[in-house]
């Protein structure tokens, strides 16, 4: 019988990795949900996951469940349209306001990877083309629509949504989604508690299979003051008449990373030196952020200390400037993994300068040009060629917006919840397995690794 059938879960992405968030939900009618729609990436295999025909057809895809706007949670939605998607994407008023950046800005990098790619003849394809183009992300923009969070929402036929805060980023939600008789929960990216930015989490919705990150499933962050380590890399840098350079995440840690150097400005520790944010998308998310006054902790002097001293560079021409200009310097650019974006031009010019500091604020996947060099990469592949890293190359380890291990159970304990099943998902196999033994031993729980392509069925 029809009532009697299973509910489906597959995952098409972030399985022993921390990209490319895809959970696929299919009710016994056929009706289907996609949970996030994530780019990949990292290294090379996972990227190609991009280029691959969706695994099931995108015109067969009712609705779209955004947890929030990170782009590899959010960035493969323009191919998604492009292939033949056509229903409503559900997010939060903030996550719209972020997609309306993100989107266009990972469009116009993939427009131009490609046009460097054509330039310096860097690619197999002749001629290389983007995943997705402007086009492509406007038209996914139109298919959003907003829900408020704790209120329970038909988001396709069948199946009914709920949207919580989890702190991480600016409108971030937990989503559990059900069809009256089950529940599969999606904690999305959890963010910390007493983040220096964000609100606390709100507990986990209640659940009959969880879906759970695990980014940071094998670690504790370091009980160091981010503000500490951040003066002693200013000074060091700075010192010695080099330029910092801080690859950044334009949503959530760019602003991070203003607040503490606004408090570092206040305390007289940050030299009277240049500070640029030169990422349009971050300084775009900086001002949405300091809209949303009511979805952060920062008060509105402390909102507007961020951004004094600082010069906001939207135009190429003015980010060719900063390299025209000589001496000591603070520069904040996209993207936090050194993945592309305007931060490529700047290590491009710096990474063999000794006097010089690359800065990593935030997570570093396998396969990235952050992790190479944290790892002692003493070499980088730019633009199709290799620059030498002579640079020092330091993390600032006190900055973090997911949860950590600990935290993780934590909140989860506290949630005060008891799904039959959970599956580990957005984490490297060592930190996602590490979770699940965590989980199992400390709470009781049934949890498993979650695999690529694997599928569970909810009776």
């Amino acid at each position: 019988m029809a009532d009697e059938a299973p509910l489906r879960l597959t995952f098409l992405g972030a399985t022993e990795t921390v990209t490319g968030s895809r959970f696929l939900v299919e009710a016994p009618d056929g009706t289907r949900v996609l949970v996030d729609c994530g780019l990949y990436q990292g290294v090379k295999h996972l990227r190609r996951r991009n280029w691959e025909p969706f695994p099931v057809p995108a015109s067969s895809i009712d609705a779209v469940a955004l947890t929030h706007a990170h782009i590899d949670h959010s960035g493969y939605l323009p191919r998604l349209v492009r292939e033949g998607f056509a229903g409503p994407v559900w997010c939060t008023s903030a996550t719209a306001q972020l997609l309306e950046v993100l989107l266009p800005d990972a469009a116009h990098l993939q427009e131009e990877d490609a046009r460097h790619a054509n330039v310096r003849g860097s690619s197999r394809h002749h001629p290389a083309l983007p995943l997705y183009d402007q086009a492509d992300a406007e038209a996914a923009l139109g298919r959003l629509r907003t829900v408020a969070w704790d209120t329970e929402l038909d988001v396709a036929p069948g199946l009914v949504a709920r949207f919580s805060p989890v702190g991480h980023i600016l409108g971030a939600s937990t989503i559990a989604i059900g069809d009256g008789r089950r529940t599969i929960g999606f904690t999305g990216d959890v963010g910390r508690p007493d983040d220096p930015l964000m609100r606390d989490p709100a507990p986990m919705q209640a659940c009959d299979h969880l879906v759970c990150e695990s980014t940071y499933g094998d670690r504790r962050h370091p009980p160091v003051a981010a503000l500490e380590e951040l003066a002693e890399v200013v000074a060091r840098t700075l010192g010695r008449g080099g330029t910092l350079v801080i690859p950044s995440f334009a949503v959530g840690r760019a602003q991070e990373v203003l607040h503490l150097l606004a408090r570092l400005r206040a305390q007289g520790r940050l030299p009277d030196v240049p500070v640029y944010l030169d990422s349009p998308m971050a300084i775009d998310a900086s001002e949405i952020f300091a809209a949303n006054a009511d979805a952060h902790r920062l008060s509105d002097d402390e909102v507007t200390a961020m951004f004094e001293g600082v010069t906001l560079t939207r135009t190429p021409d003015e980010s060719r400037d900063i390299a025209g200009r000589s001496g000591p310097a603070v520069i904040v650019s996209a993207s936090g993994m050194a993945t592309g974006g305007r931060v490529l031009h700047h290590l491009e010019r710096l990474a063999p300068d000794r006097r010089a500091t690359i800065l990593f604020v935030g997570f570093q996947a396998a396969g990235t040009r952050g992790q190479a060099m944290l790892q002692g990469a003493r070499e980088i592949k730019v633009f199709g060629s290799y620059v030498p890293v002579r640079a020092e190359v330091a993390v600032l380890d006190g900055l973090s917006a997911h949860a950590d291990a600990v935290e993780l159970c934590d909140w989860l304990a506290a949630s005060d919840i008891a799904p039959a099943r959970v599956s580990i998902v957005h984490g490297e196999p060592a930190a996602a397995d590490n979770l699940r033994r965590l989980l199992e031993e400390r709470l009781g729980w049934d949890a498993a690794v979650a695999q690529y392509r694997q599928t569970v069925l909810l009776h």
